[in-house]
Order: C-alpha cells, then sequence, then structure tokens
C-alpha cells in the first residue's frame, strides 16, 4: 500500500511537473507570438486578395488549403530548421532575421510606391485572367502558400529570437505552439472577413425586422472599407516590424548608433508631453521612426528587387525549365 501512494505521489510530481511545463510554454509562446503581430496583421490583410474572382462556395475550402499548406510550411519545413539554426548556427538568426525585414521593407514600400506611381504587370494582369476556374484555383493556393512561406519564415525567425527557453525540447513545443497558433489566428480571420459580406448579404435579404436586414446591408458596404483599413495596417506594421529589424540587427552586430539616436530622439519626444502620456507617446514615436527608417530602406531595394533579383531569378528559372 505505502509502495501505491508512492507511485501515486510520484505521478502527481510529474503530473506538476507537466502542468508547469504546459504554463511555461504557453507563456513563452504568448510573448513570442507578440513579436509577430505586425507580420501577422500583413498576413491576414494578405491572403484575401487570393480569393477574388472564385464563387461564395468555393472560399471556404480554398481557405482551409491554404491553411493546411501553412501549417505544413511552419511544422514541417521551417521547424526543424530553425532549431538546427538556434542550437548549431545561432550567428545566422541576425542576418536571416534581417534579410527578412529586407523583405518586409521592400513589400510595404512597394505597396506604397504603386499606390502614389500606379503601374501594371502583364503577367500579373494574364494570371488573374478567369479561364479555367479549376486551373486558376490551384494557380492562387500556390501562390498563397509560397507568400505565406516567406512570412512565415519571418514569423518563425521572429518568434525563435523572442524565446526564453531552458531546454531544446521547451523551446521546440513553444515554436510549434506560436506557429499552430498564429497559423489558426490568421486564417481563421481570413476566413471571417472574408464571408462577412456573404453573412451581410443574407440578413439584407432575409432578416425578419428592419433592423437586421440594415445590419445586413451595413456589413456588405463596411467590408469594402474593412479591407482598405487592413491593407494600410498591414502596410504600416510591415515597414514598422521590418525597419525595426534591420535597427536592431544594425545593433547586433555593432552598427548600434542609428538605433541609439531614434531611441533618444523617442525619449525626447516622449519626454515632451505630460508625464501620464510619456510611454505611449515615446513608443508611439520610435515605431514612426523605425517605419519612417523601413520605407527609406525599401525605397532603395525596390530598383535593386526589380532591376537586378526579379530578371535573375527569371532567368535561372528560365534555364531549370529547359533543363526539366
Amino acid at each position: 500500500m505505502s509502495g501505491l501512494l508512492a507511485l501515486l505521489d510520484d505521478v502527481a510530481g510529474i503530473a506538476k511537473v507537466a502542468a508547469a511545463s504546459v504554463d511555461d510554454v504557453a507563456a513563452a509562446a504568448g510573448k513570442a507570438g507578440a513579436k509577430t503581430a505586425g507580420v501577422i496583421i500583413d498576413d491576414a490583410a494578405v491572403t484575401p486578395k487570393y480569393l477574388q474572382g472564385f464563387a461564395p462556395a468555393r472560399e471556404l475550402p480554398i481557405i482551409w488549403r491554404i491553411t493546411r499548406g501553412s501549417l505544413f510550411n511552419k511544422l514541417i519545413l521551417l521547424l526543424p530548421v530553425a532549431m538546427l539554426l538556434a542550437n548549431f548556427a545561432p550567428w545566422a538568426i541576425t542576418p536571416l532575421l534581417m534579410l527578412g525585414g529586407s523583405y518586409l521593407c521592400f513589400e510595404g514600400a512597394e505597396k506604397i510606391f504603386h499606390v502614389l506611381f500606379p503601374h501594371a504587370s502583364h503577367a500579373i494582369d494574364e494570371d488573374m485572367s478567369i479561364k479555367d476556374p479549376g486551373h486558376l484555383e490551384e494557380q492562387k493556393i500556390k501562390g498563397a502558400i509560397k507568400t505565406d512561406f516567406i512570412l512565415s519564415a519571418e514569423i518563425m525567425t521572429i518568434a525563435l529570437a523572442a524565446i526564453e527557453a531552458p531546454t531544446v525540447w521547451m523551446q521546440a513545443a513553444t515554436l510549434a505552439v506560436v506557429a499552430i497558433g498564429v497559423t489558426l489566428a490568421v486564417y481563421g480571420s481570413v476566413a471571417l472577413i472574408v464571408k462577412m459580406d456573404d453573412v451581410g448579404l443574407f440578413l439584407a435579404q432575409n432578416a425578419l425586422t428592419t433592423p437586421g436586414r440594415g445590419l445586413g446591408r451595413g456589413l456588405v458596404k463596411f467590408m469594402p472599407v474593412l479591407m482598405k483599413i487592413l491593407s494600410v495596417v498591414g502596410t504600416a506594421a510591415m515597414l514598422w516590424v521590418g525597419g525595426s529589424i534591420i535597427i536592431h540587427g544594425l545593433e547586433v552586430l555593432g552598427f548600434g548608433w542609428l538605433g541609439h539616436l531614434i531611441h533618444d530622439w523617442a525619449y525626447a519626444v516622449g519626454h515632451a508631453v505630460p508625464e501620464g502620456w510619456t510611454g505611449a507617446v515615446e513608443w508611439a514615436a520610435k515605431a514612426a521612426m523605425d517605419g519612417v527608417f523601413g520605407l527609406a530602406w525599401g525605397l532603395v531595394l525596390i530598383p535593386l528587387a526589380t532591376k537586378v533579383i526579379g530578371p535573375l531569378l527569371g532567368v535561372l528559372k528560365k534555364k531549370q525549365s529547359g533543363h526539366q
């Protein structure tokens, strides 16, 4: 009997340790996930464009396929690579973060440049034409998963840099929780956004009360506005996150003058307002300056990406297709 009681006591002790580990993983995942907020917003803002041109009945199945692709990207492809880097080549994390940050700056700057100086792409127009709906769906899903891979790589790298775990297993578990949580949050939000206009249309046509029908019409009218807001917020978040990643990376590499300068300016702005607003204003000033730097860096990258890297990748792709 005493042996049984001792065994139960051991089991209870193990359960307590396991529960504490789960709490630690959840806390670390929440902290790491918060660091990826800017990329998550952009991911949620980008994805709905891949559903344009499809019947409402195909929207949720397409989102589900993209969600599965996103989970595969994060858990099967990126998680093992992230763990190898963290444990065998931690020096590579900062350059990779800066590379991902540069991509975010380029994307954000390119969006703003496109608004100011509209330019069309024949290849994009050709790709967007609806000739074979089945083929178009496959192409859009592949395109969304490719875009997700880039954003997922940035999310996983940012989260990895923010995780403070005592063991490699807790680090991996935390990163997996971040990957699953972020994916479900992003594509769950996308599903709600995409179907909200259908809900509004249903209410406008079938609601039994006048307020209900008015709510439906309001939803239908508000959804295009919401998409524009998401696009603006996503672009600002990309520039802010991308700029801050580059500045922090420069500090890690020993070039900290820009980060110190921004910190000093933000401190001065924060302490120029009443005391109760100091922290919020200082944070907003730093975020704004990080975003301005991100925009400037992205504008520098636009000609490099469009005139050098893009054509070079096109040549390599043609050569690869020729060999096949």
